[in-house]
């Protein structure tokens, strides 16, 4: 334990590309411990075993590491209250669950699916919010048993309390009253043995010493059912500070569906994480006008929790944009400066991987920015006339961009050999020939129909860089339909 015994965790789950609403939250928790002389952990949540790959765990340690945030412990260096994976901690929660059926603070809760769904349709048709309607909750011991017995499948729910509120204070909020009618009887140990997000998460946060959980403001409604554990269990329960979601412009919740929000994204654009630091650290410190631009230390030393702002974080990308410039200008030397441009060049192998592409499809070296400089670039300024040698009609082009988007999404390994079978299989779905697909795609990722091999580009390119570009097109082609 440190000296002042602060232990504060970032705690994602590894299922799709690091969120920069993650590095916003892991940043808070690394500031927090930096000011306090405390501890910074990284756990790994992946209970959710079908959509969490090893893949996308590597990404969020390589995604953190890149945002120049280091961790005291986690599943990369280990440490004294380990494993730091939930999949490797699943037979630790078991004997808690069975405490907790001992103690009559839960139950076993044989309701298919099936069922789960019908109850939930007729509670939102009169009006109400879906919830466990407790079915389970009254049956003997001895049926509990012969089901069991006889193979049915069960999950572990927890029991709430039918009146009164649950009442705490929140290091963001203040004074929260909720309901516990408002509660649902949440699921804890699922079919498949392993835990559900609250019930690891209370747990593990226990056993890892947790002194204060940082995390995004839509977890505040949840805190009732970790009070709850905690309670069940007899521990303290650490202090919760619930923070305001980062948002677009116009206050809505920040989404890849509406602009790009991945911090690979970023990274492959050519931001510089001290940047995205400063810029994210900003909301978390009151300073003057001109007093921007600020390293790790500095955010530090002005990082004050208990000023924070309830009125959300807004994702200003001109500002992000205008730091980002300011950082290379005035806080790169010489040497630096290039240093940084070959490393970011240099990033998914993306230089050596377009120059052995390129190789063999160049005359003369001049030839190289026109054919492969769509690799370097942040933006390629796409035009709807940019699709007008396409021999598809624009209205189809626009159904091909638009059902390619989402498929692409289901890759979980992102590769040349998954892209390909993807733009395949969608081809077969749509009833088209490979080449009416991918001709639109083309110009969608490299502004041109004469270009590299379009599955390496988008290798190359990687996810969160196709997403936008398919999205950017997209948006070209709708203005050339809608003047038609």
């Amino acid at each position: 334990m440190t000296a002042s015994g602060v232990r504060v965790r970032i705690a994602p789950s590894p299922t799709g590309e690091p969120h920069v609403g993650t590095a916003y939250i892991a940043l808070f928790n690394y500031l927090f411990a930096k000011k306090h002389g405390g501890e910074f952990i990284l756990r790994i949540e992946d209970t959710d075993a079908t959509r969490s790959t090893p893949e996308f765990e590597t990404k969020v340690l390589d995604a953190l590491k890149w945002c120049g945030l280091e961790w005291k412990e986690g599943p990369d260096i280990g440490g004294p209250y380990g494993p730091y994976r939930q999949s490797d901690r699943k037979d630790m929660y078991q004997p808690y669950a069975q405490e907790l059926l001992d103690k009559g603070h839960a139950f076993r809760c044989f309701c298919t699916p099936e069922r789960l769904e019908q109850m939930r349709e007729s509670q939102r048709a009169a009006g109400k919010p879906p919830k466990y309607d407790g079915l389970c909750l009254t049956l003997k011991a001895e049926e509990v048993t012969s089901r069991m017995a006889a193979g049915e499948t069960t999950v572990i729910r927890m029991k709430i309390p039918t009146e009164g509120s649950c009442d705490f204070t929140d290091g963001v909020y203040g004074d929260v009253s909720i309901p516990w009618d408002s509660v649902d009887m949440q699921v804890l140990i699922k079919a498949d043995g392993m835990p559900t997000y609250h019930m690891a998460n209370v747990i593990d946060d226990h056993l890892m010493k947790i002194t204060h959980v940082a995390r995004g403001e839509e977890w505040l409604a949840s805190v009732p059912k970790h009070i709850l554990l905690y309670r069940y269990f007899g521990w303290d329960q650490p202090v919760f500070m619930h923070l305001s979601l980062m948002r677009n412009a116009d206050k809505s919740k920040l989404s890849k569906r509406k602009n790009p929000t991945s911090i690979s994204y970023y990274s492959a654009l050519g931001y510089i994480p001290e940047a995205l630091m400063n810029f994210l650290g900003l909301f978390f410190i009151q300073i003057a006008e001109g007093e921007e631009l600020l390293d790790m230390d500095e955010l530090s030393e002005k990082f004050d929790p208990e000023n924070l702002s309830k009125a959300g974080a807004i994702f200003d990308i001109q500002k992000l944009d205008w730091l980002n410039g300011r950082w290379i200008r005035e806080k790169l030397s010489e040497e630096d400066f290039r240093a940084r441009v070959l490393t970011w060049a240099m990033e998914n192998d993306r230089l050596m991987a377009g120059l052995r592409l390129s190789q063999t499809r160049i005359s003369k070296l001049g030839e190289l920015p026109d054919l492969a400089g769509f690799l370097l670039k942040s933006d390629l300024g796409l035009q709807p006339s940019d699709f007008a040698k396409i021999k598809s009609p624009p209205e189809e082009i626009l159904e091909i961009l638009n059902t390619v988007q989402p498929d692409l999404e289901k890759i979980l390994e992102w590769n040349v050999e998954t892209i390909e079978a993807e733009l395949r299989a969608v081809a077969d779905r749509m009833g088209k020939k490979l080449k009416v697909v991918v001709a639109p795609l083309f110009v969608a990722v490299s502004g041109s129909s004469r270009s590299l091999p379009l599955f390496d580009s988008m290798a190359i390119l990687g996810r969160s860089v196709v997403r936008q570009r398919l999205k950017l097109a997209a948006q070209a082609v709708a203005a050339l339909v809608g003047s038609k």
